[in-house]
């Protein structure tokens, strides 16, 4: 078996995808996930330019073999741009290795350690009355924890607050990215948030009270000290996580929280490889595992950190937004449903004309996702569909201080 095409595509249903589609010389077709928020087109050159004319004649069923030669042949190593496009391979190859062996991908990596994956869901309000209203919608939707992200009063606009603005009318519970030629420009004050949040998660107890699993991303816009601080003051209300504290690309950052508070931290939707993650598992300053198997290389180099972060007890809470495409979404599923150290899923739904485009075998019941027993990752792509709608360029906003510094967002 050989591959003998390799198919860059990109679609724009509701937000820009990148999808790479391998083709055998059996018929067999697999799926990979590429897509970088904001930066889609660096990867999609990346892949046919560079990529997609190495694949050709190879051998699908060596996925360790490709993967080494993608990430060691090119010298220059890591990075979003480079790792994205590595993944996609990696993800296509084993939706291909198990569709021929006629098996959901999970039975390939040791069969389903649990009966599902627990998941997160985002709510968000621009008061506590409308966030208590949103904790009830992701209730009734079957969520059995729920993330917890409110307006800060001084401040126009926050990350992860669903009642604002809108992507062409289709309402997400949140999608930051927003079409157009440039990113949008919003404000922020720490100390305004450091003061509000503590009362919003007293709320949200008073009204659900402590057994509703709760999270928070701080989304990197936090000093350390400020997240050591944030950390202690939210502890009555124990959390489940608190989310990108503090850019965590400063590892001893970690450290000065780690010595201050007892929530427990989540760290890495923005990191690569299992460097990145190296002396924050090893020295345990962090509980659960952040990255996305999209971004930090596809599924060969994922259980691998996971299988790393596990000697430490530590757990996984794989990244799953809706800038991660349903292919990359069922990879995660499949991860999740096999390591041993699963921790959380997070789980952003698709608009319907994503749906539409890519067919997926995934259910969600009882406040777990199940990635299905179809053979493969459990996801076909209606080219057709995907053509309806080309890309268009969005960004993610970025933030300033109120005396016009730029500022983590």
């Amino acid at each position: 078996m050989r591959i003998i095409a390799a198919d860059v595509i990109v679609t724009s249903p509701d937000r820009n995808f990148v999808t790479l589609q391998l083709t055998t010389d059996d018929g067999v077709t697999g799926l990979g996930d590429a897509t970088l928020n904001g930066r889609e087109l660096a990867v999609v050159a990346y892949l046919r330019e560079h990529v997609a004319p190495l694949l050709l004649d190879r051998d699908p069923h060596a996925i360790e073999d490709t993967w080494q030669f993608l990430y060691r042949s090119a010298y220059w190593r890591r990075g979003p741009v480079t790792m994205a496009a590595i993944a996609a391979v990696d993800m296509a190859l084993w939706d291909i290795k198990a569709k021929v062996a006629g098996l959901p991908l999970y039975q390939l990596l040791g069969g389903a350690s649990r009966r599902g994956a627990l998941a997160y869901g985002h709510a968000s309000g621009r008061d506590i009355p409308e966030l208590l209203d949103s904790v009830r919608e992701h209730l009734a939707l079957g969520y059995r924890a729920i993330r917890i992200q409110t307006a800060v009063p001084g401040i126009d606009a926050v990350y992860g607050v669903a009642a604002q603005p809108s992507v062409d009318g289709v309402r997400y519970d949140y999608e930051p990215a927003q079409r157009g030629a440039l990113p949008a420009e919003e404000d922020w004050d720490t100390r305004a948030y450091l003061r509000h949040l503590p009362g919003v998660f007293e709320a949200v107890r008073h009204e659900f009270g402590p057994e509703l699993p709760l999270l928070h991303d701080g989304h990197h816009r936090m000093t350390p000290i400020q997240a050591a601080r944030l950390g202690r003051d939210l502890e009555p209300y124990d959390l489940f996580w608190l989310e990108d504290c503090t850019p965590a690309e400063n590892q001893d950052a970690l450290r000065l929280v780690r010595s201050h508070t007892i929530t427990p931290l989540a760290i890495g939707e923005v990191f690569n490889t299992v460097w990145d993650f190296q002396h924050l598992i090893r020295d345990q300053l962090i509980d659960y595992v952040r990255a996305a198997v999209t971004h930090a290389g596809g599924i060969t180099p994922m259980r691998k950190i996971l299988d790393y972060a596990a000697q430490y007890q530590i757990k996984s809470g794989i990244h799953g937004p809706t800038d991660i495409s349903p292919v990359g979404m069922a990879a995660a599923l499949h991860l999740d449903l096999a390591v041993h150290n699963f921790g959380i899923q997070e789980y952003m739904r698709h608009g319907d004309r994503t749906n539409e485009v890519f067919r997926q075998s995934f259910s969600f019941e009882g406040g777990l996702l199940h990635p299905g027993d179809q053979p493969g990752l459990g996801v076909t792509l209606d080219r057709a569909a995907a053509e309806a709608h080309p890309y268009r360029a969005a960004y993610l906003p970025y933030n300033r201080l109120k005396d016009g510094t730029v500022h983590d967002w």
